[in-house]
C-alpha cells in the first residue's frame, strides 16, 4: 500500500482532522507519510501564491518537506465547489497533473495520506470528479462520517457510491462534529453493523483537535500496518461483533 485517500460524508465532517490524525498514527508506527490536497478551494493570497489553510496543515504534518505546488497542484481563490472555483479562473483540473504529482510525493514516503475535496461525487470538470481520484491512483478508500442528524442516510449512500464506483472501501472513521448528538452510541451501533468495511476509530467532539489527540482515537491497523487498537474501537467492533450497543 503506497497511500490512501479520505473522503467524507459532506464539506464539514472533518476530512482534515481525521486525515492528519490518521497521518501521526501511521508516523506514531515507524511509517514515513506526507499529505496530500489534489484539489481546494477558498485559497487565500500569499507571497508565494495562493495557499489553502487545510493543505498547509498536511504539509506541516509531514514526515519530510514537500514543495506546495506538488502538495495541492490545483488551488482556487473562489470558495466555491472546485469545478465552478476552475471554470471562473479559466483552469481545467487535470487528472495527469493529480496522478503525476502522487507519484512525486510517493517517492519520498512509505505512505500519502490524500484528502478529498467535499464530498465523493463532488465534480471538478465536465466529466472528472473527486471519486475519480482514488481510482486514477489506485488507492483503497476511508470514509470520514460525520457524525450528526442524518449520518446514517449520508453514510450509506456514500458507501454504496463508492463500491458503485469500483473503489475499495478499506475502511471509515466515525468523527463527531457537534458536542452533543442524541443516542450517539445507536447511531454508531448501526452504521457499525450496515458499513461493510472495518470501523478505524471513533473521534469525540474537540473544541481544539490537534494530530496526536486525534490520532489516540485511531488505529490503522486493519489497512495494513499492525497496532494497537483505540479504546473506542475495541467497543465498536464488541458492538458489531454482538449486534448490540456498546455502553
Amino acid at each position: 500500500m503506497t497511500g490512501i485517500f479520505i473522503t467524507g460524508t459532506d464539506t464539514d465532517c472533518g476530512k482534515t482532522e481525521i486525515s492528519l490524525g490518521l497521518m501521526a498514527s501511521l508516523q506514531s508506527r515507524g511509517a514515513s507519510v506526507l499529505g496530500m490536497k489534489p484539489v481546494a478551494s477558498g485559497c487565500e493570497p500569499g507571497p508565494d501564491g495562493l495557499r489553502n489553510g487545510d493543505a498547509l496543515r498536511l504539509l506541516a504534518q509531514g514526515s519530510t518537506a514537500a514543495p506546495y505546488g506538488i502538495l495541492n497542484p490545483f488551488a482556487f481563490r473562489p470558495p466555491v465547489a472546485p469545478h465552478l472555483a476552475a471554470a471562473e479562473t479559466g483552469v481545467q483540473i487535470s487528472p495527469t497533473t493529480i496522478r503525476t504529482a502522487y507519484r512525486t510525493l510517493r517517492q519520498e514516503a512509505d505512505l500519502v495520506v490524500v484528502e478529498g475535496v467535499g464530498g465523493w461525487r463532488v465534480p471538478l470538470g465536465s466529466d472528472f470528479f473527486v471519486s475519480d481520484i482514488p481510482i486514477l491512483l489506485d488507492l483503497p478508500v476511508v470514509l470520514v462520517v460525520g457524525l450528526k442528524l442524518g449520518c446514517i442516510n449520508h453514510a450509506l449512500l456514500t458507501v454504496e457510491s463508492i463500491r458503485a464506483s469500483g473503489a475499495r472501501l478499506a475502511g471509515w472513521v466515525a468523527n463527531q462534529v457537534e458536542p452533543g448528538m442524541l443516542v450517539r452510541e445507536a447511531n454508531l451501533a448501526t452504521l457499525a453493523a450496515l458499513i461493510e468495511a472495518p470501523c478505524l476509530g471513533v473521534v469525540p467532539w474537540m473544541d481544539d483537535p490537534e494530530p496526536d489527540r486525534t490520532a489516540a482515537h485511531l488505529d490503522p491497523s486493519a489497512l495494513g500496518l499492525a497496532g494497537p487498537m483505540a479504546p473506542e474501537l475495541t467497543r465498536i467492533g464488541r458492538s458489531r461483533d454482538l449486534g448490540t450497543t456498546a455502553n
